[in-house]
């Protein structure tokens, strides 16, 4: 596996940093090196939170922040607008948004129009996290959902990250979120291939 980068936008209290952690983890079980870095100004609820995860079969010597993103998952649809979000995106690099509305409806054309529509993914990961665990917070969900687009990591791998960083009921309901949102992502892609 060569060197991939993934650059993760949310908002503080959404869970950014334990996402990067978690899917570090998730790719650490599966016998590859990663790391997960925190990015982040002011440490208060709701301000913009990046964090950055890497791996690949060597090890990882580079700590600097993502500049040029294979993947971008973005747990705020409000921050779509802001110039740095889809920065260094290549065209060959996958999107997965958190939100209940379509692509169409996001507007986000100007961003993506070089990149092809099968490696732009839209899950409503706070709607199944209110489902599973009754907060908002999206990043087991969006774990899921980045590896069903990918196809990157087994779930297994995502599950075990999971029940490493939570445990009980919160860990299960994390997982079940992330389960339905890998479902979901996996069951589209079939279903525009067919």
């Amino acid at each position: 596996m060569n060197l991939f980068e993934v650059r993760i936008h949310g908002r503080g209290g959404q869970g950014v940093l334990s996402a990067a952690e978690m899917l570090s983890v998730a790719v650490f079980l599966e016998g590859n090196f990663a790391q997960a870095i925190p990015n982040f100004g002011s440490e208060r609820m709701g301000a913009p939170v990046r964090a950055y995860c890497r791996f690949s079969d060597r090890e990882i010597r580079s700590r600097e922040p993502v500049i040029e993103p294979n993947a971008l998952i973005i747990q705020d649809a409000t921050l779509i607008n802001q110039a740095e979000t889809f920065a260094g995106i290549s065209d060959d690099a996958w999107v997965l948004i958190n939100s209940s509305r379509d692509l169409e409806e996001l507007g986000i054309e100007r961003y993506i129009r070089n990149i092809s529509p099968a490696r732009i993914c839209v899950v409503d990961a706070t709607g199944l996290a209110r489902k599973h665990i009754g907060k908002p917070i999206p990043n087991a969900g969006l774990l899921g959902g980045f590896a069903a687009i990918t196809g990157l990591l087994k779930f297994e791998s995502v599950e075990q990250a999971i029940m490493q960083k939570f445990s009980g009921p919160v860990g299960k309901g994390n997982v079940k979120a992330a389960l339905e949102a890998y479902s979901q992502l996996v069951a589209s892609a079939e279903h525009a291939s067919a």
